[in-house]
Protein backbone atom coordinates (compact mmCIF):
# COMPACT_ATOMS: atom_id res chain seq x y z
CA UNK A 1 0.00 0.00 0.00
CA UNK A 2 1.12 3.42 -0.94
CA UNK A 3 2.47 5.94 1.74
CA UNK A 4 0.20 9.26 2.19
CA UNK A 5 2.09 12.45 1.22
CA UNK A 6 3.49 13.88 4.11
CA UNK A 7 3.40 18.04 3.73
CA UNK A 8 6.84 18.56 5.47
CA UNK A 9 8.41 16.14 2.81
CA UNK A 10 8.08 19.42 0.03
CA UNK A 11 8.70 21.95 2.50
CA UNK A 12 12.06 23.04 1.01
CA UNK A 13 12.91 26.81 -0.47
CA UNK A 14 10.81 27.74 -3.42
CA UNK A 15 12.47 27.12 -7.45
CA UNK A 16 12.90 30.76 -7.79
CA UNK A 17 14.72 31.36 -4.63
CA UNK A 18 16.91 28.66 -5.49
CA UNK A 19 17.65 30.19 -9.05
CA UNK A 20 18.39 33.69 -7.68
CA UNK A 21 20.80 32.31 -4.96
CA UNK A 22 22.50 30.49 -8.14
CA UNK A 23 22.24 33.30 -10.16
CA UNK A 24 23.76 35.67 -7.48
CA UNK A 25 26.96 32.96 -6.96
CA UNK A 26 27.69 33.28 -10.96
CA UNK A 27 30.50 35.09 -11.72
CA UNK A 28 29.63 36.05 -15.63
CA UNK A 29 25.88 37.09 -13.46
CA UNK A 30 28.11 39.14 -11.00
CA UNK A 31 30.32 40.57 -13.65
CA UNK A 32 27.20 41.73 -15.95
CA UNK A 33 25.61 43.64 -13.18
CA UNK A 34 29.09 45.68 -12.25
CA UNK A 35 28.86 46.64 -15.78
CA UNK A 36 24.88 47.37 -15.66
CA UNK A 37 25.38 49.68 -13.09
CA UNK A 38 28.70 51.22 -14.55
CA UNK A 39 27.19 51.85 -17.77
CA UNK A 40 24.23 53.46 -15.81
CA UNK A 41 26.43 55.74 -12.98
CA UNK A 42 29.10 56.82 -15.85
CA UNK A 43 27.31 58.25 -18.48
CA UNK A 44 24.34 59.72 -16.03
CA UNK A 45 27.70 61.55 -14.30
CA UNK A 46 29.34 63.06 -17.07
CA UNK A 47 26.04 63.62 -18.73
CA UNK A 48 24.67 65.71 -16.12
CA UNK A 49 28.23 67.26 -15.17
CA UNK A 50 28.19 69.05 -18.55
CA UNK A 51 25.72 71.46 -16.86
CA UNK A 52 27.73 72.32 -14.04
CA UNK A 53 31.57 70.80 -14.91
CA UNK A 54 31.92 70.17 -11.45
CA UNK A 55 34.31 67.53 -12.62
CA UNK A 56 36.14 68.54 -15.40
CA UNK A 57 35.09 71.84 -17.87
CA UNK A 58 34.15 69.54 -20.78
CA UNK A 59 34.41 71.81 -23.57
CA UNK A 60 38.22 71.58 -23.77
CA UNK A 61 37.06 67.67 -25.32
CA UNK A 62 35.21 69.29 -27.99
CA UNK A 63 37.96 68.94 -31.56
CA UNK A 64 38.18 72.32 -32.61
CA UNK A 65 37.59 70.59 -36.40
CA UNK A 66 34.80 69.51 -35.20
CA UNK A 67 33.58 72.83 -33.56
CA UNK A 68 33.92 74.23 -36.27
CA UNK A 69 31.44 72.69 -38.35
CA UNK A 70 29.01 72.63 -36.12
CA UNK A 71 25.77 75.10 -36.41
CA UNK A 72 25.73 75.78 -32.74
CA UNK A 73 28.47 76.93 -30.09
CA UNK A 74 30.59 74.47 -28.79
CA UNK A 75 28.94 74.78 -25.24
CA UNK A 76 26.11 74.46 -26.66
CA UNK A 77 26.92 71.31 -28.49
CA UNK A 78 28.23 69.76 -25.17
CA UNK A 79 25.01 70.66 -23.42
CA UNK A 80 23.34 68.39 -26.15
CA UNK A 81 25.84 65.40 -25.58
CA UNK A 82 25.11 65.65 -21.71
CA UNK A 83 21.81 65.12 -22.52
CA UNK A 84 22.17 62.04 -24.76
CA UNK A 85 24.32 60.79 -22.55
CA UNK A 86 22.11 60.97 -19.75
CA UNK A 87 19.18 59.47 -22.23
CA UNK A 88 22.12 56.60 -23.16
CA UNK A 89 21.79 55.91 -19.14
CA UNK A 90 18.36 55.78 -18.64
CA UNK A 91 17.94 53.18 -21.99
CA UNK A 92 20.75 50.69 -20.55
CA UNK A 93 19.11 50.80 -17.27
CA UNK A 94 15.84 49.72 -19.10
CA UNK A 95 16.98 47.81 -21.84
CA UNK A 96 21.26 46.70 -21.40
CA UNK A 97 20.83 44.47 -23.99
CA UNK A 98 20.19 47.31 -26.39
CA UNK A 99 21.64 50.27 -24.46
CA UNK A 100 24.75 48.85 -24.21
CA UNK A 101 25.46 48.85 -27.84
CA UNK A 102 24.19 52.32 -28.37
CA UNK A 103 26.70 53.67 -25.42
CA UNK A 104 29.50 51.31 -27.10
CA UNK A 105 28.61 53.63 -30.72
CA UNK A 106 28.69 56.56 -28.78
CA UNK A 107 32.33 55.70 -27.28
CA UNK A 108 33.17 55.08 -30.55
CA UNK A 109 32.18 58.57 -31.81
CA UNK A 110 33.99 60.11 -28.53
CA UNK A 111 37.37 58.29 -29.68
CA UNK A 112 37.32 59.85 -33.26
CA UNK A 113 36.29 63.27 -32.20
CA UNK A 114 39.41 63.05 -29.55
CA UNK A 115 42.08 61.58 -31.62
CA UNK A 116 41.42 65.19 -33.91
CA UNK A 117 42.66 66.65 -30.75
CA UNK A 118 46.69 66.38 -29.93
CA UNK A 119 47.14 65.33 -26.23
CA UNK A 120 44.32 63.51 -25.86
CA UNK A 121 44.97 59.97 -27.55
CA UNK A 122 44.91 58.51 -23.47
CA UNK A 123 41.33 59.60 -23.18
CA UNK A 124 40.49 58.21 -26.25
CA UNK A 125 42.45 54.75 -25.66
CA UNK A 126 40.56 54.90 -22.26
CA UNK A 127 37.01 55.34 -24.17
CA UNK A 128 38.38 52.34 -26.61
CA UNK A 129 38.14 50.09 -22.99
CA UNK A 130 34.79 51.33 -22.05
CA UNK A 131 33.63 50.88 -25.12
CA UNK A 132 34.70 47.13 -24.68
CA UNK A 133 32.95 46.85 -21.50
CA UNK A 134 30.17 48.05 -23.09
CA UNK A 135 30.43 45.54 -25.77
CA UNK A 136 30.47 42.78 -22.81
CA UNK A 137 27.89 44.20 -21.38
CA UNK A 138 25.67 43.94 -24.06
CA UNK A 139 26.92 40.30 -24.99
CA UNK A 140 25.80 39.17 -20.88
CA UNK A 141 22.40 41.35 -21.05
CA UNK A 142 21.85 38.45 -23.65
CA UNK A 143 21.73 36.14 -21.38
CA UNK A 144 20.85 38.08 -17.91
CA UNK A 145 18.79 40.71 -18.98
CA UNK A 146 14.91 40.57 -16.60
CA UNK A 147 12.55 40.23 -19.90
Amino acid sequence: MAQPLRRESFVEAPATERQLSARAQNPAYQAYLILYVGFIVAPLIAGADKFVHFLVNWDQYLAPRIAEILPVAGHTFMLAVGVIEIVAAALVAAKPRFGAYVVAVWLWGIIVNLLLIPGYYDIALRDFGLSLGALALGRLAQQFERR
